[in-house]
């Protein structure tokens, strides 16, 4: 059974950091592109940060420099720090593995972020 299951959201103050957590587990975690996601209210789902399974990493335009994506393949986990966060980052986070190739594409449940000004 597949299974992407994030943590470490919360409420944060202005300026403060976070760090999430997503662990895998039910396929093969090597052979998929990682990234995180969000959502905020009224808005469509974006992408924040994409790790590649060959170790090619970016980021959206408005986290660059701020947020820092990092997977470990030996322990199948996904991680998302987050720094200088203000009230724009304030969504659900979601964690996405993606395989291109097989065209497989699972998500995990969501973990609520807010930024308190």
């Amino acid at each position: 059974q597949v299974q992407l299951v994030e943590s470490g959201g919360g409420l944060v103050q202005f300026g403060g950091s976070l760090r999430l957590s997503c662990a895998a587990s039910g396929f093969t975690f090597g052979a998929y592109d990682m990234n995180w996601y969000r959502q905020a209210p009224g808005k469509e789902r974006e992408l924040v940060a994409f790790a590649s399974r060959f170790g090619f990493k970016d980021y959206a335009s408005s986290v660059k420099g701020r947020f820092t994506i990092s997977r470990d393949d030996t322990k199948n986990t996904v991680d998302l720090q987050m720094n200088s966060l203000t009230s724009e980052d304030t969504a659900v986070y979601y964690c996405n593995a993606d395989n291109a190739v097989t065209r497989t594409t699972y998500w995990g449940q969501g973990t609520q972020v807010t930024v308190s000004s």
